[in-house]
């Protein structure tokens, strides 16, 4: 190779830096090739040179395997500037709240004649409006309809959702604190009596992806490593499946297709998360844990990429977004070569080719997950825990992954709130609750993550049953979903598709 090809091959690696982008080592070692660098020299001086359709010719013109690139691009993750909080700070970080939220309402049909709360406390005539506000509390009168307190940066005005109007008032039940609404309905005396509420949501007309390749993605969270309740030989099991070792001849041909591994956090158990956790742990410093689980992720075959947000046992600040896990503890997933290890929440944009723009991939952990669970009826009577999937619904109408401010900590950010969903994803992929769940809204893949725990003495007492060691796989040319279970012991029982 002359100094040309050399200089040529570095300045490709370096624009793959700067786009975030991590290519195999196979990738590098095609790079080596002479002709091919030729090849890419010719795209690298276009002014539009994007390295990932380019590689994606060269695996087609070349008869490599697709699947050996995996295309990723980070789109989002949370890059946090050190500096003193103060309380004028959380209402600087409401109000970038609102005001995002609020340009996402005002591209409803549905909200015509919008206008401010303090225009409507001036009117003295009854009159048809709609306005944009933050709920601020909820109430009931004796007779059992709804009073909610409602403001925007103009006042605060009280709105009444009657129990006659059935539908409405269900709606209005399961509205939480802090979130934006659009409300469409007749002016009184300083009061709005209540039409329509209409949430940010997600367009009913988002397309439903195919990728162009026959590529799959695993969705993984809650490992636990640390913990004596971790089911290390259900997860070697796993690693050994992937890397083609095991399984029927279908399910290892999924195997050599995978190019993909979503681990959406708690990937340790941590150290003094919960009061006697010490008593339930065999690996008792941070730093080894992260050690052991780099030593069991890296049977992951280096082509597949790995991508891994934080979760609440890991160890980095509990408070949202959480930041990349930190050099210092988990240097050793640092040093693996195919891992990319991002904030939670984070928006990875996934297998993109020639004329396709790739999947994006919206992960969050689920720390909020919570409250909802417990506090939103519509969830609470339809399974809570279990539901995972309507967890994640409510979210996405929301267009937020915590719009409650008890509902999870976090850092007051002045300028943006890095837990507004801007980008409405294709596939949503959460954890914390133990439990995989599998469901489809608006031509979103909701994936909730199982785990590789089985139950501790506090999940016992509180009643919580977790279903551990089922991966939810989704083919992304078809985008079919198949759940393994990989906590059969007499093979790999499949789940449900979706």
């Amino acid at each position: 190779m002359n100094s040309d090809h050399i200089q040529l091959k570095k300045s490709i690696v370096s624009l793959l830096i700067q786009k975030k982008i991590l290519v195999s080592d196979e990738l590098i070692h095609v790079l080596n090739d002479p002709e091919l660098l030729e090849r890419l020299g010719k795209e690298v001086t276009s002014a539009d040179f994007d390295v990932n359709l380019v590689f994606q010719w060269v695996a087609k013109k070349e008869k490599i395997p697709t699947v050996l690139f995996n295309p990723l691009e980070v789109v989002f993750s949370y890059k946090d500037i050190p500096r003193k909080r103060e309380c004028r700070d959380f209402v600087s970080y409401l109000n970038a709240r609102y005001e995002a939220l609020q340009k996402m309402l005002q591209q409803r049909q549905e909200l015509q004649g919008l206008t401010s709360i303090s225009r409507v406390l001036e009117k003295k005539d009854k009159d048809t409006l709609a306005v944009i506000a933050m709920v601020n509390t909820k109430e009931y009168t004796k007779q059992g309809n709804l009073i909610l307190t409602v403001e925007d940066p103009t006042g605060m005005i009280k709105v009444l959702v009657n129990k006659t109007k059935q539908d409405l008032f269900t709606l209005a039940n399961d509205l939480v604190l802090d979130e934006v609404v659009g409300i469409i309905g007749k002016t009184g005396d300083r009061i709005i009596f209540a039409n329509a509420i209409i949430f940010p949501d997600v367009p009913l007309t988002k397309e439903l992806k195919k990728g162009p390749d026959d590529v799959y993605a695993i969705f993984l969270s809650d490992v636990h490593v640390g913990s004596k309740y971790f089911l290390r030989e259900n997860l070697e099991r796993f690693i050994r499946w992937i890397s083609g070792e095991e399984g029927t001849d279908e399910q290892k041909a999924i195997a050599s297709k995978i190019g993909y591994v979503f681990v959406v956090g708690d990937l340790i158990d941590g150290v003094g998360i919960y009061p006697g956790q010490e008593n339930e742990l065999l690996i008792k410093d941070v730093k080894d844990q992260y050690a052991e689980f780099a030593k069991i992720f890296s049977g992951i075959p280096h082509h597949i990429k790995l991508i891994i947000c934080p979760g609440n046992h890991d160890a980095v600040r509990l408070s949202e977004p959480q930041l990349e896990l930190y050099h210092e503890f988990a240097q050793p997933l640092w040093d693996m070569p195919n891992a990319v290890l991002v904030t939670n929440p984070a928006l990875i944009n996934i297998a993109r080719a020639p004329d396709f723009p790739g999947f994006d991939i919206l992960v969050y952990h689920g720390y909020s997950f919570d409250y909802y669970a417990s506090h939103v009826g519509g969830i609470r009577n339809n399974g809570g825990y279990e539901r995972g999937d309507l967890i994640m619904k409510f979210l996405l109408q929301r267009r937020h992954l915590a719009p409650t401010h008890t509902s999870t900590l976090y850092i007051p950010d002045i300028e943006k709130d890095a837990l507004i969903i801007h980008k409405v994803p294709d596939i949503f992929a959460t954890g914390h609750i133990h439990k995989s769940a599998v469901a489809n809204y608006r031509n979103i893949t909701l994936i909730s993550g199982s785990c590789w725990q089985s139950t501790t003495a506090f999940q016992e007492k509180v009643g919580h049953k977790p279903e551990p060691c089922k991966v939810p796989i989704v083919n992304l040319k078809t985008r079919h979903v198949t759940v393994l279970n990989f906590g059969d012991e007499q093979g790999y029982e499949r789940g449900g598709e979706e």
